[in-house]
């Protein structure tokens, strides 16, 4: 009867999964390695300076950043600036503040406390200069996009922690335009993308090789671009992530000494008991 049980939640699991697979029509994306991945991983500080960089001088005329501020950038777990180099960094930005003692809305320069700066007033703006698409805000992205790695995978994913769908995802994107093969109609203004669902994007190859300068030595190339604007993104989108993972270490091993004591404390106090039923 256990046995019956057993295979029949192994038919129903792969019949759950099974449908999901045979729908995804766009390949999965290509396994990344990552510093950040596991239970102690770790931001590579001058992968999130590159990264960071990147976005500046690409992705930030489109995307918005909207909720990380400039003081983030110099705080424990980060990209590794210190506070004059942030200050800095948000002092070359435009905000806009008021109303002053006329009324009138009027811009300054950045502080530490203030936030990214959106490229465009609003939503209408946006679509209005991108050819009727709305550039996403970035400041999650790396978190909220993913796909499916279907049965038996995401068993796998729960023991190995595995959570780097969607930085693997961005990388792919990033790499993935290409000319569309014969038969597929795109529709105006989009452009094709192999790892994009349906294929159709309205983004444009954002990315070229020697697009952006680097001053480390590291390949000026549109791949280690991808990587290091994702690996940006992903901070962003977690940025106290080192903190967590070690928190959650201390309390594994805090678990596992109570547990020993409890353990032991069982057997002092129930002793007698058992030499003396």
């Amino acid at each position: 009867m256990k046995m019956q049980k057993l295979a029949l939640a192994i038919v129903l699991a792969v019949g759950f999964a099974l449908p999901a697979q045979a729908a995804g029509e766009t390949e999965h994306p290509p396994r990344v390695k990552w510093s950040f991945a596991g239970p102690f991983g770790l931001y590579d500080r001058a992968q999130l300076q590159r990264g960071f960089k990147v976005y500046r001088e690409v992705c930030q005329a489109c995307h918005s950043l909207s909720l990380l501020s400039f003081r983030n950038l110099a705080e424990p777990g980060g990209p590794g600036f210190t506070e004059a180099q942030a200050r800095v960094i948000a002092e070359e930005y435009r905000v806009q503040d008021g109303p002053n003692d006329a009324g009138e809305m009027f811009e300054r320069p950045g502080r530490l406390a203030d936030r990214f700066p959106k490229p465009f007033p609003n939503d209408n703006a946006a679509r209005a200069a991108n050819g009727g698409a709305l550039p996403p805000d970035m400041s999650v992205i790396a978190k909220a996009r993913t796909y499916e790695r279907g049965f038996p995978w995401f068993l796998f994913d729960i023991v190995t922690q595995f959570q780097e769908q969607g930085p693997d995802y961005i990388v792919a994107l990033m790499n993935g335009y290409e000319d569309p093969p014969q038969g597929f109609q795109l529709p105006p203004g989009s452009h094709y993308n192999k790892y994009f669902p349906g294929h159709a994007i309205g983004m444009p190859k954002p990315l070229s090789d020697g697009q952006v300068t680097y001053d480390d030595g590291a390949p000026q190339t549109v791949d280690q671009y991808a990587k290091d604007v994702t690996a940006f993104l992903m901070w962003a989108a977690e940025p106290h992530m080192e903190a967590r993972k070690r928190i959650g270490f201390q309390v594994m091993i805090f678990l596992l000494v109570f547990a020993g004591l409890m353990y032991f404390t069982k057997k002092k106090v129930w002793a007698d008991v058992h030499a003396h039923p």
